[in-house]
C-alpha cells in the first residue's frame, strides 16, 4: 500500500482523516469477506509474526454487516478509533457492538494494531 506521508508531526485533522479512511476501508474488506485485503492493513511488524493463514483462522468470516466510525482521537503516532459494528450470529441478527481500535503511524502510513 502506498505511503500517504503521514507522520507524528502531521496535524490532528490530517491524522484523523487518514486513519478514518483506512479504518473504513479495512472494515469494508472484512464486511465483503476480503480477508487478504483486511490483512494488508495490519502493521508491518504484525505481518512479520502473523501469517495471512493465521489471520484468516481467527477472523469471524461472513458475520459482519455494517460499520460506523463514531470518533477518532489522535495523539503523537497513535490514534484510537471508536467503531460501532453491526454483525450477525446464527440465532441473532443485527447485533451492534462498540469497539475501540488502535492505529499506529509506521513508514508514513497508518496501520491497524492487531491484538489477535
Amino acid at each position: 500500500m502506498p505511503s500517504s506521508g503521514i507522520s507524528v508531526d502531521s496535524s490532528r485533522e490530517q491524522k484523523s482523516a487518514a486513519v478514518r479512511e483506512r479504518a473504513e476501508a479495512r472494515w469494508q474488506a472484512l464486511i465483503s469477506d476480503d480477508i487478504a485485503t483486511a490483512y494488508g492493513y495490519l502493521s508491518p511488524t504484525t505481518r512479520e509474526v502473523v501469517s495471512l493463514d493465521q489471520y484468516k483462522a481467527k477472523v469471524a468470516r461472513g458475520t459482519f454487516r455494517e460499520v460506523r466510525i463514531d470518533d477518532v482521537k489522535c495523539e503523537a503516532e497513535l490514534c484510537k478509533v471508536s467503531v460501532r459494528l453491526t454483525f450477525d450470529r446464527p440465532r441473532m441478527k443485527g447485533m451492534v457492538t462498540p469497539l475501540e481500535e488502535t492505529w499506529i503511524i509506521e513508514r508514513g502510513q497508518f496501520w491497524y494494531v492487531y491484538r489477535g
